[in-house]
């Protein structure tokens, strides 16, 4: 079956960076749009960066100029480059999978807590 293992959370000062690693198991990687997510506490789950299966990036505004999203089609592996943190970036992040054609994220995993000390 299909799995996504999400690693790379933790605790990082305001200013400071973190690289989340999402590894995919169990589904035609290529082929797939993966995606970052995040919820913090009290909030509804927001997007945060997507990485098509045909190359295209896309972003939330609030991480555009911060984050970067890039994958490993080799590794089955996406990746969030996460700069300049703030405190309004503490959630927990989840990546997730979606078929090229889908329009709703089929996959998700389970997510790792990024927390940002002020």
């Amino acid at each position: 079956q299909v799995q996504l293992v999400e690693s790379g959370g933790g605790l990082v000062q305001a200013g400071g960076s973190l690289r989340l690693s999402c590894a995919a198991s169990g589904l035609t990687f290529s082929s797939y749009t993966m995606g970052w997510f995040r919820q913090a506490p009290g909030k509804e789950r927001e997007f945060v960066a997507s990485f098509r299966w045909n190359g295209i990036t896309d972003y939330a505004d609030s991480v555009k100029g911060r984050f970067t999203i890039s994958r490993d089609n080799a590794k089955n592996t996406v990746h969030l480059q996460m700069n300049s943190l703030n405190a309004e970036d503490t959630a927990v992040y989840c990546c997730a999978a979606k078929t090229r054609h889908a329009y709703e994220y089929d996959y998700w995993g389970q997510g790792t807590q990024v927390t940002v000390s002020s």
